[in-house]
């Protein structure tokens, strides 16, 4: 398991705590300890501490929303304990599964790794000049289909007009979806989001539904799916009636595994 925390970010978490203690041999790669690496053991769990991308040996780099490829420094004497760079994790382990293939998946350093993407992917051609601070390129240049000109036989774009599905709701029940506010990932950075002024067990609703069902903003209810309850606080919100928003992974505990779409299988 690279990064992340199963117990937070996968549907039904006492389920999947349960699947945990029964695999025989688990490994865990992290930046920080998670609760999921101290779920007990079926016989043996490894731990491989990894560093962040600011302290990697030979720096690295990360990608936006934007196709920007920034560079991130390797900030000096920040070597801890044992902790590895992630990439020389996987190569040393790839090195003792394949020793017979060990100088084609040996590398020195992030400068030969970035030298190598920008070969086996064409659309990341500068990667392999980003040496310091500041420096970025965007992939595809600044914008895609430059001239109007799409990569379809006619080099025009095709748009369809789709229809939702309408969704007819009983008395009581609400659609229910998560935010992420300024939170991308398991690790929470702060109590309260300060896109929307919520705390993390704040459940957002609209001001007709907190109307309809007697409610005053900040009281405590209970929410309830098939899958599990959660527990949280009214906060009135601009949203639709019938709506409703729970924090992620707060919120996690009430998707199932059951009801999952059905040609990707992501859960509900």
């Amino acid at each position: 398991m690279v990064g992340g925390n199963f117990l937070e970010t996968l549907p039904e978490p006492d389920y999947v705590r349960e699947a945990l203690e029964r695999v025989p041999l688990r490994v865990h790669q992290d930046l920080v300890v998670t609760h999921q690496m101290l779920v007990d053991p079926a016989d043996t769990v490894v731990l491989l501490p990894a560093t962040t991308r600011y302290e990697q040996d030979g720096s690295a780099t990360e990608t936006s929303t934007e196709r920007y490829i920034y560079f991130s420094p390797e900030i000096p004497g920040r070597r801890i304990g044992e902790a590895k760079s992630e990439w020389q994790i996987f190569m040393e382990l790839a090195e003792r599964v394949y020793p017979e293939r060990r100088n084609s998946i040996h590398f020195k350093s992030g400068e030969e790794i970035r030298a190598e993407i920008a070969k086996v992917v064409p659309s990341y051609a500068g990667i392999e000049g980003l040496s310091k601070a500041g420096d970025a390129v965007q992939w595809g240049g600044p914008r895609l289909y430059e001239g109007g000109v799409f990569s379809t036989e006619d080099a025009l774009g095709h748009f369809s007009s789709l229809t939702p599905q309408a969704t007819v709701l009983e008395p009581g029940r609400f659609k229910v979806s998560t935010r992420r506010g300024k939170q991308f990932n398991s690790m929470v950075w702060d109590w309260k989001d300060s896109l929307s002024g919520a705390s993390r067990d704040d459940i957002l609703m609209s001001s007709e539904d907190v109307a309809s069902l007697h409610l005053e903003d900040g009281d405590p209810i209970v929410l309830e799916s098939e899958a599990g309850s959660f527990r949280g606080m009214i906060k009135e919100s601009p949203i639709l009636p019938g709506n409703l928003q729970v924090h992620w992974p707060e919120g996690m505990r009430l998707v199932g595994r059951q009801g999952s779409d059905p040609d990707s299988g992501i859960p509900d």
